[in-house]
């Protein structure tokens, strides 16, 4: 093996080797050396070539985060196949439509969790190329896992498969909401998925000496890249949370001496303005990553004082940037940290196209850990990526003389709500299928817990009957909740421009005064 690592199999080796005995993944019911990590990575890509997994096989996981979404994970990289995380809060029917989509003939899903079986909830009969559905126990272990893992015995095999891994190979396919309502499969390449975490984790100092707090979930590039690669390529500790509470993260802080602590914004409002905060002790709080257009500075100021974290950083990326793109460094003051995104990471260049008379314009990226494209989709990656290989972001901002990007608008009209974020076409499409819906527009309005949620504005069909609440219902069954609107408005028409496309500046403007 070379000395640079360049497949996440050879980087899980070296890191084996080099930490042995440090603790690698540390959950209430189960922890794992990184010696220990590698032996169970094994015997479950071990489990999969049983089952008939081949070398570029993808694989699915739907789960919340626990051990076991860490060692399939990299089990499937072992093993030559191509992870697909699943958002959890996904319906059953959004579910399908991504495994059909890729093909998985394995599916890791949630058992009994928060009142929801995610491993029930999949019909496989309109899925005829899903084999196998292996159950992650959660609140009560029934056995599957431990069968699927049991079938793990020719480790030759799995050494072979993961040796025979390249650096181009194409290591996950995560799916980003598309502007046209379905969602799109960006492919990336095991060493685009290393080496974009890996400038991450450099902007934050992070060792082996780090004890990591994963909040944000698995299936986001924020958790598995940012998350598992970071942690796995400098023998930090991951100490993954199941859901956010603020007392149990407060706690988990203090009981493993927590350094590292990423999140979205709400969730260090909801620590600092904590009742019980001075019951714990947070000192041991060292490094913390936040994103979002734009973040009071007296946020950020409070972290560094109040919760006296030494570096607080802001970041911008994108899944087609294999997450990542811009990011500030730990001698930027409050207010860059607040205001702006920071300057590009990862070898990316960065620059804004067609600047308006306020210095405004798209933000487009290039590099090597753009994308290598979407899922059965050339005609959308020629779309995104020009033929300079600039990446067409659809996000608007400005550059200042520092180089430090600011992110200004959205020429996608996508919002992020709770940290996920949200295209407003993919809800308009649903709602376009509700009984007296004759058009509709959704739009993101600021909410003080979650950033932004969504309001639609609809136009009924005349003498049908529909109020906010079925609205609200029909959407909320169909679709994840982050996306499902919270308010509805009815109205004669849409505002439209000459060309006929709706105005949504102008629901803005009625939003902000109503």
């Amino acid at each position: 093996m070379s000395s640079d690592p360049r497949t996440i199999p050879q980087v899980l080796d070296h890191i084996a080797d080099r930490f042995a005995d440090h603790p690698a993944l540390v959950t209430k019911d189960r922890s794992f050396t990184f010696a220990q990590l590698r032996d169970e990575v094994r015997r479950a890509a071990a489990a999969m070539i049983d089952l008939g997994i081949n070398a570029g096989d993808r694989v699915a996981i739907w789960s919340p985060n626990t051990w076991h979404w860490v060692v399939a994970c990299l089990a499937t990289h072992y093993a030559g196949g191509v992870v697909v995380p699943l958002n959890t809060r996904y319906t059953a029917s959004e579910a399908t439509d991504i495994l059909s989509r890729t093909g998985a003939p394995l599916l890791f899903a949630s058992g009994e969790f928060l009142g929801a079986d995610k491993a029930a909830s999949i019909d496989r009969d309109g899925l005829p190329q899903l084999h196998h559905v292996v159950r992650v126990p959660i609140e009560k272990n029934d056995g599957t896992w431990d069968e699927f893992i049991a079938r793990g015995t020719d480790l030759d095999a799995v050494d072979a498969r993961a040796e025979a891994v390249e650096p181009d190979d194409v290591s996950d396919i995560l799916f980003t909401s598309g502007t046209t309502g379905r969602s799109k499969g960006v492919l990336c390449a095991h060493r685009q998925s290393l080496d974009a975490p890996a400038a991450w984790a450099e902007c934050g100092r992070l060792t082996s000496d780090d004890r990591y707090l994963c909040i944000n979930p698995f299936f986001h590039n924020f958790g598995y890249k940012a998350g598992i690669l970071a942690c796995l390529q400098t023998g930090a500790t991951l100490i993954p949370q199941l859901t956010f509470d603020a007392e149990k993260t407060m706690s988990a802080v203090q009981e493993h001496r927590i350094t590292v602590l990423p999140g979205p914004p709400t969730i260090y409002q909801t620590l600092l303005d904590h009742p019980k905060r001075a019951d714990y002790d947070l000192t041991s709080l060292r490094f913390a990553v936040t994103g979002a257009a734009t973040i009071p500075v007296v946020l950020i100021e409070r972290m560094q004082t109040e919760l006296d974290i030494d570096i607080v950083l802001t970041a911008y990326g994108l899944t087609e940037a294999s997450g990542f793109g811009t990011m500030c460094r730990p001698d930027d003051d409050a207010v860059t940290v607040a205001t702006t995104s920071g300057r590009p990471i990862a070898d990316f260049e960065l620059r804004i196209d067609n600047p308006g008379e306020d210095d405004a314009g798209e933000v487009v990226l290039r590099g090597p850990n753009v994308m290598l494209g979407y899922l059965d989709d050339p005609e959308a990656t020629a779309a995104a990526i020009d033929s300079d290989g600039w990446l067409h972001t659809g996000d608007v901002g400005t550059v200042d003389d520092n180089g430090n990007l600011r992110i200004t608008d959205r020429l996608k009209d996508m919002y992020i709500c709770g940290g996920f974020n949200v295209y407003p076409a993919e809800i308009e499409q649903v709602l376009a299928r509700l009984d007296g819906v004759v058009e509709s527009a959704v739009i993101g309005m600021p909410d003080e817990r979650l950033g932004e949620v969504g309001k639609a504005f609809i136009v009924v069909k005349p003498g049908a009957e529909l109020d906010e609440d079925t609205v609200i219902a029909y959407a909320r069954e169909h679709l994840a909740n982050f996306k499902t609107p919270r308010s509805v408005e009815f109205l004669d028409a849409l505002p439209r421009n000459p060309g006929g496309k709706v105005v949504k500046p102008l629901l803005r403007e009625r939003a902000g005064s109503s």
